[in-house]
């Protein structure tokens, strides 16, 4: 009696289903938002006032930017613009970062996207959902706080202060005004993520293969930490969008400027300026702070919702 063979079927791809969803939850939201204020409280707004001071004024070098902001208040120069800007962006751009890069990263996995596009796509929608919905006025008014005048006036008034200057913009400019350059932050912000993201997860499937592990092995906190440094180090390549931005909010006064320009039209001001180094001028500082928002928001993010992650299993597990 012969028996028919059954063919055998191809095996099918992976699906959401093997594939781990990081939890968006409160907590997640949470996080994202503590681990931005701890990054910009701790190294990130001296790096942020630096490479703003250097792309803002194109000639100084790096010393003399150093030496630039600490006549500007000491210490305290580095921290110009943290509070209240700082502190309001990196608690509303965080908790915008983490869900929205973890979903779309997700989505991108179950249609079959390697883990680098998958970074690469979560970052970019991450980046943008910040700047459209959380970072456009603090932007703003963070490079307003860092390129002003601050001296005490010819009539003896002391300079203004911050929110001085913020309802002078709103009432001569209205919402454009306190926004400017939005679209410039939009471009960085979607490149920078997209960047970090991408490199840090391409970083870490390479160190996999060199230490022997397999694709979904975990990392050792170091080996992340190293992955986060290249991905936020290579990230720093759009810097020309970095000073075009920082142009476009400026407050160093430049009578020979046109106005309302355009991003299109401030890179070609700039350029036609101080050609391709302006471009690329505070890249050094740059590059320090996106090492230093990588391995905050990239490496630390990932141990904190995969902490999440755990404890919410453990949790059900003991309800059953």
């Amino acid at each position: 009696m012969s028996s028919k063979q059954v063919p055998q079927q191809p095996a099918r791809p992976a699906t959401g289903s093997s594939i781990e969803k990081k939890p968006v939850s409160w907590s997640n939201i949470l996080v994202g938002a503590a681990l931005n204020l701890m990054e910009v409280s701790s190294l990130g707004q001296p790096f942020e006032v630096m490479k703003t001071t250097m792309a803002a004024n194109r000639e100084m070098s790096l010393t003399q930017a150093i030496a630039h902001v600490y006549s500007r208040g000491g210490i305290k120069g580095y921290y110009q613009g943290l509070i209240p800007w700082g502190w309001i962006e990196a608690a509303t751009k965080g908790s915008v970062l983490l869900p929205v890069s973890s979903e779309v990263e997700y989505r991108l996995r179950v249609l079959g996207a390697i883990p680098f596009v998958a970074g690469i796509g979560g970052g970019m929608a991450g980046g943008v959902a910040q700047a459209y919905l959380t970072m456009g006025f603090c932007t703003c008014m963070k490079t307003a706080e860092i390129t002003r005048k601050k001296d005490v006036g010819a009539d003896g008034r002391p300079p203004k202060t911050t929110w001085q200057v913020f309802k002078e913009i709103y009432k001569r400019e209205g919402i454009r005004g306190i926004n400017r350059g939005v679209n410039a932050v939009a471009v960085r912000q979607c490149t920078n993520w997209g960047s970090r993201f991408g490199i840090s997860r391409l970083a870490e499937q390479t160190i996999r293969k060199v230490t022997g592990k397999d694709r979904d092995d975990k990392l050792a906190a170091y080996e992340k930490i190293l992955a986060s440094v290249i991905g936020g180090g290579l990230s720093a390549w759009n810097q020309p969008i970095e000073v075009v931005r920082v142009e476009m909010q400026s407050r160093v006064p430049d009578p020979e400027k046109p106005k309302n320009l355009s991003v299109w039209g401030t890179m070609k001001y700039v350029y036609g300026n101080n050609g391709l180094k302006g471009l690329y001028r505070g890249v050094t500082p740059r590059i320090c702070l996106g090492i230093w928002q990588t391995v905050f928001m990239v490496c630390f993010g990932d141990f904190a919702k995969e902490f999440i992650a755990s404890s919410s299993a453990a949790k059900k597990s003991r309800a059953l």
